[in-house]
C-alpha cells in the first residue's frame, strides 16, 4: 500500500524559557537561567517546517499547550484569581511556577509513540501519548497531547488514538524519542524498535535517571497491536546515559532500512543488532550506519546533537538526507564525519544544517521538535487540514507570532500576571487560526 512519512512539529509556546527543568538533559542545565527568546524560537520552529513542505514533504503540526499550567498550581493550594494565584505561588514556589511555565510540549517526538496501520492488527494507525512521569514539568501534558492528537487525527475508523499509560514508575514512557521504526517501503510491514533505560524492578545506579521502562514499551506494544516477531525490545547504554543522552533519540535515528548510531547506543551492541536483522527476516536487510567513538566521541555527539537529526527520505534524491543543528556543523569531529559520510556511498546522502538555536539550548534538536507519523493516502486524507502546513498557514502563523510572542523573555518574568494574560491570548487567537474548538484549551472551558 502507498504511504508516505510525515512529520508533525510542536509549536512553540509563548511561555518558551531556560529553566533547566530535566536532570539528565545537559544543555537544559548548563543553559537554565538565560534568557530566551519565545519568538525568535517560534519563528525558527516555523521556518524548519516550512523548509520541509516546500520539498514535498508532508508536515504538519500540533498546537501548544496552555502555560502557565494553573490547574497545577491549584492543585498544590494557590487559590484565588489566576493573577493572585501567579502571583502568590511566584512568591512561595517560584520552582513550581516554572515548571508549570514550561514550554516543553515543543519537543513532539516526547508526545506519542505511533505505530503505522501496516504494523498493526486492526489496521488502524496507533497513537500513544507518553506519560511522561520522570519530571513533574512534562507529566502534565499527556492529556491535552491526546486532546491535540484527537484532534488533528479525529477519524475513529482510520485511528486509535489511546490514553496515555498509568501515572506510575513502573510504565515511565517518553514516547517516540525512544522508538524507532524500519522497514522497506512506508506503506509495508515493518519492524519496530523500542529502546529502554531500565526494567521495573531494578534499583537503577546511573548518573542520571533512565526514563524509559521496558514495561511501558511492551505495554505500548501490545496496545498498539503489534506482530511479537517484529518488535524489538533493546536496552540503551548506562553510558550512553550517563554521559546526557536522556532518551535514545540523541544517539540514534532510523528510517526505511537505514539505523544510523553511536558505538555506545546500545547496552549490548552485537545482540542488539541481531535482534534487529531476526525481526527483519524476511522483509528487509537492515542498513547499519556505526559512528565510532573514535571518530566521534560520545560527548561531542550529545553537544553537537549529531543523531538528534531528521533522517528522511528527500524527494527525487536516492540517497538519504539528514537534516541536522547548526551545531553539528559547529562541531569539528561531527563536521568532519558528515562530510566524509556523505562523500561515501552509504545510504545517506547529504546533511543540511538547520538553525533552532532557541530549541538546541534546552535540549532539543530537529528530532525532538517532530513526531513522525506515516500515512496512506486514504489517512492523510483523513487529517484535519488546519494540522497540516501549507503556504497560507505559515503566513497566518508567522504573523500570529509577531503579534503575541515576547521577543525576550527572562527567568524572572514567568511570575508576571501579564505573561499569563498574554499566552492565553496567543492560544485563543491559535484557536480561531486552526480551528481547534472553543474547548480545546482548559482556560477555555472554566
Amino acid at each position: 500500500m502507498t504511504a508516505r512519512e510525515a512529520n508533525f512539529d510542536g509549536l512553540i509556546g509563548p511561555t518558551h524559557n531556560y529553566g533547566g527543568l530535566s536532570d539528565g538533559n545537559l544543555a537544559s542545565a548548563r543553559n537554565e537561567g538565560l534568557v530566551s527568546s519565545p519568538r525568535e524560537g517560534v519563528l525558527e520552529g516555523l521556518a524548519k517546517m516550512k523548509r520541509l513542505a516546500d520539498a514535498g514533504l508532508v508536515q504538519g503540526l500540533l498546537p501548544p499547550h496552555e502555560r502557565p499550567f494553573l490547574p497545577l498550581l491549584r492543585r498544590a493550594g494557590f487559590s484565588g484569581s489566576d493573577s493572585h494565584v501567579i502571583e502568590t505561588a511566584w512568591q512561595q514556589a517560584p520552582g513550581l511556577v516554572r515548571k508549570a511555565s514550561s514550554a516543553s510540549p515543543m519537543w513532539a517526538a516526547n508526545a506519542a509513540t505511533v505505530s503505522p496501520s501496516a504494523d498493526t492488527a486492526d489496521r488502524r494507525l496507533h497513537f500513544t501519548p507518553a506519560n511522561l512521569l520522570t519530571t513533574l514539568h512534562r507529566s502534565i501534558e499527556g492529556r491535552q497531547t491526546q486532546r491535540a492528537l484527537s484532534w488533528a487525527f479525529a477519524d475513529s475508523t482510520r485511528f486509535a488514538v489511546h490514553d496515555p499509560l498509568p501515572m506510575q514508575a513502573d510504565f515511565a514512557d517518553e514516547g517516540a524519542a525512544n522508538h524507532v521504526r524500519l522497514c522497506a517501503e512506508q506503506g509495508g510491514e515493518g519492524v519496530e524498535i523500542f529502546v529502554y533505560g531500565r526494567t521495573a524492578d531494578e534499583n537503577w545506579a546511573g548518573s542520571f535517571p533512565a526514563r524509559q521502562t521496558l514495561e511501558a514499551s511492551q505495554a505500548v506494544a501490545r496496545s498498539h497491536g503489534l506482530d511479537p516477531k517484529r518488535c524489538v525490545f533493546l536496552r540503551q547504554s548506562q553510558a550512553a546515559i550517563d554521559a546526557g543522552a536522556f532518551h535514545n533519540d540523541v544517539v540514534c535515528v532510523g528510517t526505511r532500512t537505514t539505523l544510523f548510531f553511536h558505538e555506545l547506543a546500545f547496552e549490548n551492541r552485537q545482540a542488539a543488532l541481531d535482534a534487529i536483522r531476526r525481526a527483519a527476516d524476511g522483509l528487509f536487510e537492515p542498513d547499519f550506519v556505526e559512528v565510532a567513538q573514535c571518530d566521534v566521541p560520545i560527548g561531542d555527539a550529545i553537544t553537537s546533537y549529531l543523531f538528534n537529526s531528521q533522517l528522511l527520505e528527500w524527494p527525487g534524491e536516492r540517497r538519504l538526507a539528514l537534516i541536522a543543528p547548526k551545531e553539528t556543523q559547529e562541531t569539528q569531529s561531527t563536521r568532519d564525519y558528515c562530510a566524509d559520510m556523505v562523500a561515501g556511498n552509504g545510504p545517506i546522502g547529504r546533511v543540511e544544517y538547520v538553525d533552532v538555536r532557541q530549541s538546541m539550548r534546552n535540549g532539543g534538536g530537529p528530532a525532538c521538535l517532530r513526531l513522525r507519523v506515516t500515512l496512506t493516502d486514504e489517512e492523510f486524507s483523513a487529517v484535519t487540514p488546519t494540522a497540516l502546513m501549507t503556504d497560507a498557514l505559515y503566513v497566518e502563523l508567522t504573523t500570529w507570532a509577531h503579534r503575541h510572542y515576547r521577543e525576550r523573555l527572562a527567568p524572572g518574568e514567568l511570575g508576571d500576571p501579564a505573561l499569563l494574560s498574554e499566552s492565553r491570548a496567543a492560544l485563543d487567537s491559535l484557536t480561531e487560526i486552526l480551528r481547534l474548538g472553543s474547548d480545546f484549551y482548559p482556560f477555555q472551558r472554566v
